[in-house]
């Protein structure tokens, strides 16, 4: 363990790193590194596993938060002390909490590996979300901790959705993102072709009455629910590729719902008893 002490410079080669991670996704995907601040995510972080590079951290941050301090130390990673002003201009929340981690991009291969078999065995006890070009940081990490929390298998990503490694994601996920196996796919459409060919039912969750409400469709027993962009919903190409379409019925004025709360109730009847 490397300690230095009463860093006071945004200079200093460890805050610049943690800046640059926090600030662009073309570092984070370079180094294959990302950026998570506050006491309970980069614990939750140590806690599932993912492989902390650096803390740094105030020393009120350390009378403040002991336990989640413990454990990040006991990591093994790189310990650098800041001042409590500096603490206060290196992050992105209004009211830091004095402690930052640099992490190792998330191996989430054991996670895919068991879906990858499931895939080829037909999906037949599968459950998993793909998101189609997702673009709202926020809605991402809501997605998240509502898949982990609801038990879902997998979360399948187009390469144009927003960047998972994102701050507003780690924080919005409230951990699940160190837990769920998350699997960049490609183009969309290609996907839910490839799963179809190994047996996998697809919905496309649309914005239409004529549509199967959620409510009546047979999403036990292994399926994939796609859910579209936040204004334009899902490309033609991938709804058509799916089996059918389900939707949401609505008796209010509202066109559509919020992307990540129309994914909560996708996941609900996914996942419900």
């Amino acid at each position: 363990m490397v300690i230095s002490m009463h860093v006071t410079s945004r200079d200093n080669q460890n805050i610049k790193l943690f800046r640059r991670l926090l600030a662009s996704s073309t570092a984070r995907r370079e180094l294959r590194l990302f950026a998570c601040e506050g006491a309970r995510l980069c614990a939750d972080a140590a806690l599932s596993g993912v492989k902390i590079q650096k803390v740094i951290y105030t020393v009120e941050a350390v009378q403040t938060y002991p336990e989640q301090f413990r454990l990040l130390e006991s990591t093994g990673a790189e310990m650098h002390a800041i001042s409590g002003e500096l603490a206060a201009r290196i992050g992105d929340t209004a009211t830091p909490q004095g402690i930052f981690c640099v992490a190792e991009w998330l191996d989430n291969q054991a996670g895919l590996n068991k879906i990858e078999k499931k895939i080829s065995c037909g999906g037949s006890d599968m459950t998993a979300v793909a998101l189609e070009h997702i673009q709202d940081p926020a809605n991402m990490g809501a997605i998240i901790r509502t898949a982990e929390a609801f038990g879902v298998d997998a979360l399948f990503l187009s390469d144009d959705c927003c960047d998972i490694y994102n701050s507003k994601v780690l924080r919005g996920s409230m951990g699940g993102i160190f837990r769920l196996p998350v699997c960049t796919v490609g183009g969309m459409g290609d996907a839910v072709r490839g799963w179809r060919s190994c047996g996998i039912r697809c919905y496309a969750c649309v914005v239409d009455g004529t549509a199967i409400p959620v409510t009546d469709a047979k999403l036990r027993g292994g399926c994939i629910c796609v859910i579209g962009n936040e204004g334009s919903g899902l490309c033609d190409d991938t709804a058509a590729a799916c089996d059918d379409r389900i939707t949401i019925p609505m008796d209010g004025r509202a066109e559509s719902l919020n992307a990540s709360m129309a994914a909560g109730i996708v996941m609900w009847e996914m996942t419900k008893l």
